[in-house]
C-alpha cells in the first residue's frame, strides 16, 4: 500500500509539473528553448526543488504540499529555476559569498517575475515581496543579481532584514551550484539559450510593459566575461631576471668538491633565468567629459596593481601615464612605486573636451623613435569608446578598456584587444 501511495504521489507531482510547464510556454513563447532544455527528475528527500542546469529535481511530497497550499506554486518554482539558468546565476559561484549571492539571485529572479504581472502565477507573499522590492529599488534602481549582491556586500543587511528577505524570496535550493555540478558544456548550452531568449524577446514581446527587468538580467547574463588580468599578460616584455636560477645549480660539482677536497665545494657560476617580466608600458586615459576622476584613478590603480605582481614586474620600470581628450594634455613618467603613489595622491586630470584617440598613438610613436622605450610591448587605453580610432596598426599591442558594457559603442579596430571593466570593480 505504501508503494502504491508513493506511485500515485509521483504521478500527481509529474502531472502538476507538466501543467506548470504548459502554463509557462503559453505565456512566454520566447522561453520554449529553455523549457525544452529542462527535464524533470524526482529526487525524494531533498525537501524542495533544485537544478544543476540539466534537470529540475523535485521532492514529490514537498511539491504536493506546496501545491495544496497555493496552486500557483509549482509554476512559480518552475519559472524561478528556468530564470536562474537563463541568467547564469551559477557563474563564479565558488568565488562569491554564497549566502548573499543566493539571496541576491533569488531577489533578481522574483523581481523579474513580479514585474511582468503574470495572471495565474501570483502567490500570497507577493504583496509583501513587492513592498520590499520597492524599498530596495530606492538604493538599487536595476535589481540584477550582480548589483544586489554588490549592494549587500557594501551595506551588509542586518540578520533580521536578511531573514525577512529570505522568507519572501527563497524558492529553490542552490546546493548543486556549490558542489560544481554545473558542467562547462551545460553552461555553454545555457549561454546560447540566453542569447536566443534575448533575441526572441524582441520578436514576441513587441514592447510589452514589465519586461525591462527581464531584459536587464538577460543583458547581464549574455555579456562577455573578461579576465582583465589575463589580458594584461599580453603586454609583457621579455627580460632577464637578476636573480639566480636554482634549476641551473649543478649539485654534482658541489658534492664532488666536498668528497675530493674535504671542505671545498666546487661551484660553477650560476646561470640567470630569462623570464617574462613587465618593464615598460603606457596607460592612456581618456579625459573627455564622460570619464570621471575617481573612476579613472580607480582604473589606473587596478591596472598598476595587477601588473605589479612580484612574479611579473621589474623593480625599475618605465611607465607613462598619458592624459588625452582631443589632444595630449599631460604625460607622467613612472619609474618606481613612489612615483606612482605620488601621481595618485597629487596628480590632476586635465582635458574634458571631445575624444580623439589618434594623438596618443602619434605621441607614443614619437617617444619610441626618440628612444624613450627600449622595447615597448603594450598600451592600455581607458575610455568610453566614443572617439576617433587610428587607422594604422601600431608596432605594439593595444588594449582598449571600456567602462561597462554598451551595445551602442563603435567597434574597436581589428588589431586591438577589447576589454570591459564594470564600474563596481573600480569603485570597490
Amino acid at each position: 500500500m505504501e508503494e502504491d501511495k508513493n506511485s500515485k504521489r509521483e504521478k500527481l507531482a509529474r502531472d502538476i509539473l507538466l501543467l506548470a510547464r504548459d502554463a509557462i510556454v503559453v505565456q512566454f513563447r520566447f522561453l520554449d528553448a529553455a523549457v525544452n532544455k529542462m527535464t524533470t527528475v524526482s529526487q525524494p528527500g531533498i525537501h524542495g526543488v533544485m537544478t544543476d542546469g540539466k534537470a529540475l529535481y523535485y521532492d514529490a511530497a514537498f511539491l504536493l504540499e506546496a501545491y495544496k497550499k497555493e496552486s500557483a506554486s509549482a509554476a512559480r518554482m518552475y519559472l524561478h529555476i528556468l530564470l536562474h539558468c537563463i541568467f547564469s546565476h551559477w557563474y563564479g559561484y565558488g568565488k562569491l559569498e554564497e549566502g548573499l549571492w543566493d539571496l541576491a539571485a533569488d531577489i533578481a529572479v522574483e523581481e523579474t517575475i513580479l514585474s511582468m504581472n503574470l495572471p495565474g502565477l501570483s502567490l500570497e507573499r507577493d504583496r509583501e515581496a513587492t513592498q520590499q522590492l520597492q524599498r530596495l529599488k530606492q538604493q538599487i534602481p536595476v535589481l540584477t543579481a550582480e548589483k544586489v549582491y554588490r549592494y549587500f556586500k557594501l551595506n551588509g543587511p542586518s540578520k533580521d532584514y536578511e531573514t525577512e528577505l529570505k522568507r519572501l524570496f527563497f524558492v529553490d535550493r542552490h546546493e548543486s551550484w556549490r558542489i560544481k555540478e554545473i558542467s562547462e558544456p551545460s553552461k555553454e548550452e545555457w549561454k546560447k539559450i540566453s542569447e536566443r531568449v534575448k533575441a526572441d524577446l524582441k520578436s514576441f514581446s513587441r514592447g510589452k510593459t514589465g519586461e525591462e527587468s527581464l531584459q536587464k538580467n538577460l543583458a547581464e547574463a549574455t555579456k562577455d566575461r573578461y579576465d582583465y588580468a589575463a589580458l594584461l599578460k599580453k603586454i609583457v616584455t621579455m627580460g632577464e631576471d637578476i636573480s639566480p636560477s636554482e634549476d641551473e645549480f649543478d649539485y654534482i660539482y658541489y658534492t664532488y668538491g666536498l668528497k675530493q677536497y674535504g671542505n671545498m665545494p666546487l661551484i660553477e657560476p650560476l646561470e640567470y633565468r630569462e623570464s617574462r617580466k613587465i618593464k615598460e608600458f603606457v596607460i592612456a586615459i581618456d579625459t573627455s567629459a564622460s570619464c570621471r576622476g575617481p573612476i579613472v584613478k580607480g582604473f589606473i590603480n587596478k591596472t598598476y596593481s595587477l601588473l605589479k605582481g612580484a612574479e611579473n614586474f621589474f623593480t625599475k620600470v618605465n611607465v607613462h601615464i598619458i592624459q588625452c581628450d582631443n589632444e595630449v594634455r599631460s604625460d607622467t613618467k613612472i619609474t618606481c612605486d613612489e612615483d606612482f603613489h605620488a601621481f595618485l595622491a597629487e596628480g590632476k586630470l586635465t582635458g574634458f573636451g571631445a575624444t580623439d584617440f589618434r594623438p596618443v598613438f602619434t605621441y607614443v610613436n614619437e617617444l619610441v623613435e626618440e628612444g624613450e622605450f627600449e622595447n615597448l610591448k603594450g598600451l592600455i587605453y581607458f575610455t568610453d569608446g566614443y572617439g576617433l580610432y587610428p587607422e594604422k596598426m601600431p608596432a605594439y599591442d593595444v588594449i582598449f578598456a571600456f567602462l561597462n558594457e554598451d551595445e551602442g559603442r563603435p567597434p574597436v579596430p581589428v588589431w586591438a584587444i577589447r576589454a570591459v571593466i564594470e564600474e563596481e570593480e573600480l569603485e570597490n
